[in-house]
């Protein structure tokens, strides 16, 4: 017996395949629809996020909202140049033809979206769906159910079912059903590597594309040359905002053992500059996502030497910005994503020091390097595999739609943001176009005697 998700499933194929996603002013006036209903529930969205996560408004729009507007902006000026088919070199043989590449959408899509960044890792990829023409079914978390709530509100509200639908619930259920019973276009999931690994499994009996944003232990290297001020300010704000529940965030430090006295006292300046002495009655600070995951990072705290901070508090989930040492490579604090306010500390001596640690966690998501040695900056963006990262900074090649955000092995499979989002939602479709008017006789058979001339057309 159908059920009624795996019915309405059926139906938004349907809707698809009636070409009405796919002309340039339906996909416009979606994508103006969706900037016009964001800003007039922005404080709708403020509320929820500070529910879920304690972020501030500031916050809020700084790392989800004003990103979300952005990417919008983006496609909106930009899609009738990115849906144009691209013309393309023809070779020798097929002269006069002329070559071009279209952009095809793809269909059905499904887009899962985490916690951390519950509005903006959801609706981002969206904008990149809607401007490729397709239909889309999103799975928001169900551990930011006040932010899900008002995204269902949203979509609901200017959008079909048929064209665009929010399926909430127990994603180990919920995503299973539909993948089990309807073979999505393409499946574009951020989260935890061993979600991915299950949704890429999934979706492998049905050879449906997906897009994997995962997570990792991102690096973060600090040379003997660096300024150490900067660093420390840079690292601090990219490790604590969002309580260190980004999946960018520097998830240890590599410090050179001769200033990483000097970083730890500058980190412990702007750790109480930016949150005050007392961080869980600072306003800039949020909370911890649940329980659940607040014992984790708790029992985190027992596998290194405390530096700065520790304290912590149930009842309000708050545990304060702590940076550790003496954390061995084989505790879970190295083995897992620390995903939480916590930031471990080694030193090294030579480059091959700080190599053995990374190889640990190999192809990280993100990485990051403080050195003012354009040789130094050169062996380790050529040494190191990783997503994308920053040189003397973290966190903000995130937030330039010009770079393609993703992953490399354990990390993540494709990439999204700006024009890479509409590549990722539309499929490449090449096209020969040969005219009437030359038809040269030597490319019929029979071919007896050509071997020569083939040879000298085909090179």
């Amino acid at each position: 017996m159908v059920s009624p998700l795996q019915q309405h499933l059926e139906n938004m194929k349907l809707h698809f395949e009636s070409g009405i996603t796919h002309s340039h002013q339906f996909r416009i006036q979606k994508l103006k629809a969706l900037k016009k209903a964001i800003a007039e529930n922005e404080e709708a969205i403020y509320t929820a996020l500070y529910t879920d996560l304690k972020k501030s408004k500031e916050e809020a729009y700084a790392t989800e909202i004003g990103l979300v507007f952005a990417e919008l902006n983006v496609a909106i000026k930009n899609l009738k140049q990115w849906m144009q088919p691209e013309s393309v070199a023809t070779d020798f043989v097929n002269i006069p033809s002329t070559s071009k590449i279209y952009r095809d959408p793809l269909g059905v899509v499904l887009i899962i979206s985490p916690w951390n960044y519950p509005f903006q890792l959801l609706l981002n990829p969206l904008i990149g769906a809607i401007a490729g023409g397709n239909c889309v079914v999103l799975k928001p978390s169900e551990f930011a159910t006040a932010t899900a709530n008002v995204i269902e509100k949203i979509i609901t509200a200017i959008f079909p079912e048929e064209y665009i639908t929010v399926v909430q619930g127990d994603g180990a259920t919920v995503i299973p059903e539909m993948m089990h019973h309807f073979r999505f276009n393409h499946i574009f999931y951020t989260g935890s590597i061993p979600v991915g690994k299950l949704i890429y499994k999934m979706a492998a009996e049905k050879l449906i594309p997906v897009t994997l944003e995962l997570g990792g232990k991102s690096p973060c290297i600090v040379e003997e040359d660096a300024n150490i001020t900067i660093a420390a300010k840079r690292i601090v704000l990219g490790k604590f905002v969002n309580v260190g529940q980004t999946c960018i965030a520097p998830d240890y430090i590599v410090v050179h053992q001769s200033k990483k006295q000097l970083l730890i006292e500058k980190m412990q300046y702007f750790i109480k500059k930016f949150y005050t002495e007392n961080a869980s009655e600072s306003y800039d600070y949020g909370k911890i996502i649940n329980e659940k995951r607040f014992n984790t990072l708790v029992n985190y705290l027992s596998q290194g030497t405390i530096i700065h901070g520790g304290r912590h508090q149930k009842e309000t989930l708050f545990i304060e910005p702590t940076l550790l040492e003496n954390v061995s490579l084989d505790s879970n604090l190295m083995k897992e994503e620390i995903f939480g306010p916590l930031l471990p500390i080694f030193t090294f001596t030579t480059a091959d020091d700080a190599l053995a640690i990374i190889e640990h966690n190999s192809h990280p998501l993100a990485f990051y390097l403080f050195t003012n040695s354009r040789v130094k900056e050169n062996f380790w963006m050529n040494t190191v595999s990783f997503g994308g990262g920053c040189i003397n900074n973290t966190d903000w090649h995130f937030t330039n739609h010009n770079l393609p955000f993703g992953g490399v092995g354990n990390s993540g499979i494709g990439a999204y943001h700006g024009k890479y989002s509409f590549n990722t939602f539309t499929r490449l479709k090449p096209v020969l176009k040969t005219p009437n008017w030359f038809d040269p006789f030597l490319k019929y058979p029979p071919f007896k005697g050509r071997l020569g001339l083939f040879k000298w057309m085909i090179r």
